[in-house]
This record gives structure tokens, sequence and C-alpha cells, in this order.
């Protein structure tokens, strides 16, 4: 289990497309304050349909994206090909 299992957790519920939360707003769903580990750890955000778009230490805050377009486009490109062939 991840140490930031929390967040992803709060994040796939939401489903929201864009958004942005605060260094604070992450403390308080994780249970601790963000760190340098999350760099490694973001990548486990794929799994739940997301990935880290921005990430700001001064304005303390970091910025996720749904990544249903990069499926959209996949799934475009198989159906051109299919019809192509």
């Amino acid at each position: 289990m991840s140490k930031y299992n929390a967040l992803w957790m709060w994040i796939e519920e939401n489903q929201k497309e864009d958004f942005k939360m605060t260094f604070s707003e992450i403390e308080s769903i994780t249970g601790f304050p963000i760190d340098h580990s999350f760099l490694t750890y973001k990548k486990e955000l794929l799994d739940f349909g997301y990935h880290v778009k921005k990430i700001s230490m001064k304005n303390q805050f970091v910025v996720f994206e749904r990544k249903c377009e990069l499926i959209t486009n996949i799934d475009k490109l198989h159906t051109t090909k299919l019809g192509v062939d």
C-alpha cells in the first residue's frame, strides 16, 4: 500500500477532470505534509486514471489531470486503423 493511497482514492472517487489542490488540502487527506517522495509516488496515480500535470513548490499546489483524453486518442487510432485494413 502506497503512502499516498488515501489521496489517490480521493481523486478517483471525486472524478473531476482537471483540478488544483493546495499542499494543505493534500495534507488534510493524507494526514502528513507533501514531501519530495511525492515525485516518485506520483506515477502510481496513472493506475487511478489521472496524472500530475504541474507541481508548484513556490505557490504550494498540484494540478491533476484526468487521462481519459489519452485513452480516447488511442481508441480513435485503433478505429482508424481498423477502417483502413
